[in-house]
């Protein structure tokens, strides 16, 4: 049985991460609230472009002259995976290297892949590995905006058109709540087409367009793929928030559970060495009076 002093150590140091574990859950629940915020925001916005640029192209005779949704043989991949810049997060990231490891696996077995990591966690699980990497925006979430969203999908759309990509592919958390979050593998490019249940759910309209279809149509469709660029990174960012939140929780009730067996511990290990005591000075008593 260990000693007073060990026990009593390890009482102190589980104390010490238990205030640390609740701190860092406050502080993701603060951070998850404006992420929520962003995403939820966000949503609606996405969606509607995205219905507003189905029901445009849907009758137009060049629709199928979109430069981002022309199909060819798949022999260059570039996935793109979204992870946390920090751990602490339970299998949020490992889902993600999970996921791409097997895509490739799979997928792209015979094809030539390309990692463009967002994320210092995805940057530090691939740059290890034998593929091609494009590093120039692994640390986006330091300074998570719009603006540095679109760089990072311009140099994909960009890569797209010239030929160097046949394919590109996003894997990210998507946000359900704070205790679940699902891992996407989404084909960013080429375009996918809507399911035609879902047209047929949604409203047909009439638009009139200055100063024609095909300008509409070419405005639209970069400005659609960078929203659902940026979309993808905010469903991460929220899902990393809820993920932390979740884990350093459940931290802050197993160092609960271990203080209560730890000072049942230390309390049985005082009550024996007290015991102990009082039976040498009773044991000494009886010597002495046997004398």
């Amino acid at each position: 049985m260990a000693n007073l002093k060990e026990v009593k150590e390890r009482i102190t140091s589980v104390v010490s991460t238990q205030q640390i574990t609740k701190a860092m859950k406050m502080v993701s629940a603060a951070k998850l609230r404006r992420a929520q915020d962003k995403i939820t925001q966000m949503r609606p916005y996405s969606q509607k472009l995205t219905q507003i640029l189905n029901n445009v192209s849907a009758a137009s005779d060049g629709a199928a002259d979109i430069v981002f949704a022309e199909k060819r043989e798949v022999r260059n991949v570039l996935i793109i995976p979204v992870t946390s810049d920090k751990g602490l997060c339970g299998a949020f990231n490992t889902n993600i290297i999970k996921a791409v490891n097997l895509a490739v696996a799979k997928q792209f077995s015979d094809k030539d892949i390309t990692i463009l990591p967002i994320g210092k966690k995805a940057f530090e699980a691939f740059k290890k590995r034998d593929f091609k990497l494009v590093s120039d925006y692994s640390q986006l979430f330091q300074d998570l905006t719009f603006d540095n969203a679109r760089n990072a999908a311009e140099f994909a759309m960009n890569a797209f058109i010239a030929g160097e990509y046949d394919q590109v592919v996003l894997v990210f958390n998507e946000f359900k709540n704070v205790a679940t979050q699902e891992v996407v593998v989404e084909q960013f490019l080429p375009m996918a087409k809507e399911d035609s249940t879902q047209e047929e759910k949604a409203p047909e309209v009439d638009y009139i367009m200055e100063p024609s279809r095909k300008y509409i149509i070419e405005e639209l469709v970069p400005t659609s793929l960078k929203i659902q660029f940026y979309k993808a990174v905010l469903e991460s960012n929220a899902s990393e928030h809820g993920a932390r939140m979740t884990a350093m929780d459940k931290a802050t009730e197993n160092a609960g559970e271990l203080l209560k067996e730890l000072r049942l511990m230390y309390n049985r290990t005082r009550q024996a060495a007290i015991t102990n005591e009082i039976l040498e000075i009773v044991s000494g008593a009886n010597a002495l009076g046997g004398k």
